[in-house]
């Protein structure tokens, strides 16, 4: 799994942050900022959970081998 995030789109309101804060959080400017690219497993659940949620819809996932 890789995130991905369109800058244009992401408006930093932070709800992935609260979902899953160990892959996201947002810098001083209110930037997103992805701390963990390829999160491991056992983060995939909230990282899913996180771009359903994304107002925005901002946040992809891409499925890798």
């Amino acid at each position: 799994m890789k995130i991905v995030v369109d800058r244009d789109l992401c408006e930093g309101n932070a709800r992935c942050v609260k979902i899953a804060p160990q892959v996201f959080h947002t810098d001083d400017d209110d930037k997103l900022v992805i701390l963990v690219e390829r999160p491991p497993a056992e983060l995939h659940e909230a990282v899913r959970k996180a771009a359903a949620r994304c107002p925005r819809q901002a946040l992809s996932i891409l499925e890798s081998d």
